[in-house]
């Protein structure tokens, strides 16, 4: 059985934050309910559906990955009828996760205060750009915008170039996993009070978060830190490097370390005993740089890889994703999973990083077709007769 199989959650995000958190509760087990509008569902649904490569049989790649392990039921809450048929599962849910532009719960009517009116232990998140409170809590938000308020893209880059934003979606997907935790520790919480309660989770105060020991070094000295490429304001060499083929990565946080790679590319120049400690590397580390590049380029990445795991230097590869998806630790730790679909085959994506020693149960079942478990989720959840379903349907409440 998986750790969360006991909760229900009531999924009612879009786009990218809300659903990737909302997927990580699903792959740990919740029974998790995608409240979709009917017709045309979620939007996430229309990104990439028509697209040749990154598509199959009419969804796309985002909708297939981050709505695997959920169920969808389609209602109209905006109808009275299906507002109140909302409220019915809220009764029997442990959690709302929604990402809407603030105010929109409170228009909408599942708002915190009023669902836990008709459930007191009804846990609500709602990740939003600038949060529910402040002065910029109106603010549109997607993920560059959140990764540009929260100070990360001006270290990002390389020295004299543009502000640039990462490769990653961290705005984005970092605001799914604090809202993910901030549930978990609400949780925790409700086993002692007996009562839910709200979670309020700004990606741009994740992307502060995320700025750590950084922050505090610029609250300390008033200096800014700037872009500084590859490399680290005090290692060196702490840098990527082009080798004959692929980049490669030397992280060395110790004189010996340095001794290590010095060793093993046994170039005299960079042998010099005035390098061995860090002040001798950082008095000349323009010159530094470039002949340690230079000599790296005169071999491949692999063969570099090699020697160095044999001195015992970290290393590493600059994997595009084709070697990062196949590298052997990855595969022998289930982070590639093939996902079966509905219409026969399997989509292979990234696996649940989370492994848990007892209750790991790692399963993966296929993003839902647009109200394809609403008549399940009301005759399991809410015992709704299939006259009483019916009904609603014809009234055009749930699809």
């Amino acid at each position: 059985m998986k750790a969360l199989a006991d909760l229900v959650v009531l999924d009612l995000t879009h786009m990218l934050a809300g659903p990737f958190g909302a997927m990580l509760l699903a792959d740990l087990g919740a029974t998790t309910i995608k409240v979709e509008p009917p017709g045309r569902g979620e939007a996430t649904r229309r990104l990439l559906e028509n697209d040749p490569v990154h598509s199959l049989n009419g969804v796309g790649a985002y909708f297939l990955t981050l709505n695997r392990n959920k169920k969808s039921v389609a209602i109209d809450l905006k109808s009275p009828d299906g507002l109140a048929l909302f409220y019915e599962l809220v009764k029997k849910a442990d959690i709302l996760f929604s990402n809407f532009g603030p105010g929109v719960n409170e228009r909408l009517g599942i708002d915190h205060q009023t669902l836990a009116a008709h459930n007191p232990r009804i846990i609500t998140c709602s990740v939003s750009g600038f949060g529910e409170t402040g002065p910029g809590a109106d603010r549109p938000a997607f993920d560059m915008v959140a990764q540009g308020y929260g100070g990360g893209m001006s270290i990002t880059g390389f020295p004299g170039g543009p502000p640039t934003k990462a490769g990653i979606p961290v705005g984005d997907l970092g605001g799914g996993i604090f809202g993910t935790l901030g549930i978990l520790a609400a949780l925790h919480a409700r086993e002692r009070t007996g009562r839910g309660q709200h979670v309020d989770i700004s990606m741009q105060d994740c992307q502060i978060s995320l700025l750590t020991y950084m922050a505090t070094m610029y609250l300390l000295s008033g200096q800014e830190i700037g872009a500084m490429g590859n490399t680290h304001f005090r290692h060196i060499p702490y840098n990527t490097y082009p080798t004959r083929d692929r980049h490669i990565i030397l992280a060395c946080v110790t004189d010996q370390a340095w001794c290590n790679v010095a060793k093993v590319i046994g170039d005299p120049e960079l042998a010099d005993p005035a390098l061995a400690a860090l002040p001798g590397r950082a008095a000349k580390r323009a010159w530094f740089e470039a002949r340690l590049a230079e000599v790296l380029k005169t071999e491949t990445c692999d063969f570099w890889l090699a020697r160095f795991a044999e001195a015992d230097v970290p290393a590493a590869p600059v994997n595009d994703f084709g070697h990062a998806l196949s590298d052997p630790q990855i595969l022998a730790r289930n982070m590639v999973v093939d996902v079966p679909q509905p219409e026969g085959g399997t989509v292979r994506m990234p696996g649940n990083p989370i492994k848990l020693s007892e209750t790991g149960d790692e399963s993966f079942s296929p993003s839902p077709r647009l109200g394809q478990h609403t008549d399940d989720v009301l005759r399991g959840l809410l015992d709704k007769t299939a006259a009483e379903i019916a009904s609603l349907r014809t009234r055009g409440v749930v699809q």
